[in-house]
Order: C-alpha cells, then structure tokens, then sequence
C-alpha cells in the first residue's frame, strides 16, 4: 500500500486530476443516490482549502513585510493598474457582446431569501468596515480585505523585531504552507466529489433552457482569457503571453474552476507564484489581494446579466448609460465576495441603474444560481488564474524596464 501511493503521487497532479474527474462522471451517472457519501469528499475539500488560506496569508505577508529592506522594490502598484485594468476591459467585452447578442430571460423564482447590497454606497461602505474587522473574526470569516490590512499593520509593526522574532513568523508561514501541499495533494478526490455533486444534483438538463445566456457568458469569458488579458501581457512584456497564461490555467485555473471560489484558490496560487520564482514580497500581498479585488469573470457576469434584464423588459440603452454599466460593473465586481455565487448578488445594484424593481432583478439573480454550474465555475477559473498572471507581468515589466533578461516561463517550472 505504501509503495501503491508513492507511486500515485509520483504522478503529476494534472493527471490525477483527471482521474479524479473521470471518477466524479462515473460515479455520478452510475449510483446517482449516494450523493452524500460521493460529494463529501468534495466539500471537506474545499473546506480545508478554506481553512487553511486565511491563517497562511496572515502569516505569509506578516513575514513578507516584516522581513521587508527599506529601499527593496516591489511591484504592487502596477499590479493593481494590472487588476483595474482587466476587470474595467471585461465589463467592456460583457457589455458589447450583449449588444452585438443580445439575450432574452423567461425569469425564475429562487433567489428571495438572499439580501443584495442597496447602492454601490453600500458596497464600498462595507469594504471600509472590512478593513477594521476584529482580526480574529477576520479569520473565522474568511474576510480578506481585513485579514491583509491587519497582516500589513502588524508586519510594519514587526519590522524592528529582532531577528529572532521575524524567524518565528518565516517557520510559521513554512509550516503552513507545509499543510498547504498537503491538502493540494488530495485534490484529485476532492474534485471526483465536487464533480459528482454538480452533475448528481444539478444535472446538465437545467442548463439548456438558458443555452444562448450561458454561451454569450462563458465566450466573453474566454475572449478575455485567451485574447484580452494576454493583450495585456504583451504590452507589459514585448513576449509572447500564451506560455504564461497556459501555464496559470493549467496549474491555478482548472482548480478554481471546482472549488468556485477564489479565496479557497489562495494556497494554490501562492504555491504557483513560488513555482514560477516570483518575489515573496509581493505575491505574498498581491495573491489575497487579487482574490478580493481582480474580478473580471465577475464584471461580466454582472454586465451580461443585467443586459439580458434590459433586454427582456425592452428597455433601450444610450451610450453613457452603458458606459457607466462598465465602470459600475468593475467598481461593484472588486466589492464582490471571493466565494461561490458571490457577483450575483450585485446583480439587482446595477439593475437599478435601469430602474429595473429588486423584484425583477432578484428573478435574474435566480437564472444565475441555475447556470452557476458552468457560469460561477469559469468566472472563477478567470478570476483566480489571473492574480498569477498579472502578479508575474508585473516582476517581468520591471525587468525590462530596467534592461534585464527574463523568460516566461522558467524551466523549473515547466
């Protein structure tokens, strides 16, 4: 047996992966009613990942910053450029695409029970309150934006720390990331159960009445994966993007793609961002960073969705109002939670902006949590892959800006 499981993760996880989803369609069309028994592995999954992303960021960029040398650069200021400039563009394309397709809803019910914000006040009202969150209740949950603020703070704090006292924080960010390896390896049998799950319960047959929806969704998506964001790259790099951008998809992407949630990808993008050897002190900051505010799948679902509202109601658009949709979408798309479903919500916000009641919009936000089986998993998958990538185009536009060879990709890595 302990022969049987060197052997098994002697294999790359990519593969096991795929195992682990071929199992999940197996088991799913086959003992459809063992769900609790199959789909548990997925959520203990999740759930550890969720567990353990909070207390490593913490310790993680404690570490950073205290150990930080006055005059050492970092790339934090391109990076958000970086962020608001991917997100800003996808509600773009979201916005363009639904005038070039547009899309008809027969609205659902479903969505009543849930309380969306009340104006983009309130959005950013609750971001500010985030920022002086008790700690601790930053960690249980899982709140982010406080999380880092306190992190930063005490890290600045710890800077005339001796050195013995920084070391303490560096073991303990080690250890943690320890048992971040740890659960990644059991990622194959997390996704056997969260694939399980979608398909057992769900079912792909809810999906096809909202078929046109979900394509004009998932393409504007992809367009902004595979031709906007390594646009980007290039005008930051002068190389080519694509092996940057294959290689964050293939290693971050296709994780969040399962566990649909950007704050549990955080260990998986940390371990990515050492993998490609970028700075510690800033992927440290930079990775939870972009798991709250680099929302593009979350601009576009925001600005197609509440597009496809105004076109079922027949309500024509002008072209200010639609470019305020676009920076509305971005504003509100950083205020978005970083768990599953979480941009949905600000869906009603922007449907204000059309006049169009909460009732309505509430109907809209219903058809999301019915396509969200594919829609909130690539929004994700987007989402998450990206904090890689731009934290990357960052280090890279540095060096050559000051005239220094790099590739994309290093060898290590591939």
């Amino acid at each position: 047996m302990k022969n049987l499981i060197y052997k098994w993760n002697q294999v790359s996880l990519v593969k096991r992966i795929v195992v682990g989803l071929i199992l999940g369609i197996i088991f799913a069309l086959t003992i459809p009613d063992a769900t609790k028994w199959v789909s548990i592995f997925g959520s203990l999954f999740v759930g550890a990942l969720k567990a353990v992303a909070p207390v490593l960021v913490l310790f993680l960029v404690i570490s950073a910053i205290a150990q930080h040398k006055t005059g050492q650069k970092t790339n934090m200021k391109l990076i958000i450029i970086l962020y608001a400039i991917s997100t800003t563009l996808a509600g773009l394309v979201g916005v363009i695409a639904s005038f070039i397709f547009p899309v008809s809803l027969t609205l659902t019910t479903g969505a009543q029970d849930v309380a969306p914000p009340g104006g983009i006040l309130e959005v950013l009202e609750k971001l500010l309150f985030n920022i002086v969150a008790n700690p601790v209740d930053a960690i249980i949950n899982a709140n982010y934006i406080g999380i880092l603020t306190w992190a930063i703070v005490l890290g600045i704090a710890l800077k005339h720390a001796s050195d013995r006292t920084k070391d303490v924080f560096v073991d303990l960010s080690d250890a943690i990331s320890k048992v971040v390896k740890w659960v990644i390896n059991l990622a194959p049998i997390g996704i056997m159960g969260l694939v399980y799950n979608a398909i057992s319960t769900s079912g792909l047959s809810a999906l096809l009445e909202y078929g046109q929806l979900l394509l004009v969704l998932l393409g504007c998506m992809f367009f902004v994966t595979f031709f906007v964001n390594p646009l980007i790259v290039y005008f930051y790099t002068h190389k080519n993007p694509y092996p940057l951008v294959f290689k964050c998809i293939k290693d971050s992407g296709i994780y969040a793609f399962f566990t649909r949630s950007s704050a549990a990808n955080i260990p998986v993008n940390m371990r990515l961002s050492k993998e490609l050897g970028l700075d510690e002190d800033t992927y440290s900051v930079s990775i939870p960073l972009g798991a709250t505010i680099n929302m593009a799948g979350a601009a576009i679902t925001i600005s197609v969705l509440t597009l496809a509202a105004v076109h079922t109601l027949g309500i024509q658009v002008d072209f200010a109002t639609a470019v305020i949709l676009v920076v509305l979408a971005a504003v509100s798309a950083a205020g978005a939670s970083g768990v599953a479903g979480g941009s949905l919500l600000l869906i009603p916000l922007a449907c204000s902006l059309f006049g169009i009641s909460n009732d309505i919009a509430m109907q809209v936000v219903g058809v999301g949590f019915i396509i969200g089986v594919l829609q909130d998993s690539c929004e994700t998958a987007l989402n998450s892959h990206t904090d890689v990538v731009f934290t990357a185009t960052a280090e890279y536009a540095q060096k050559r800006k000051e005239g220094k060879e790099f590739v994309m990709i290093p060898k290590k890595a591939v």
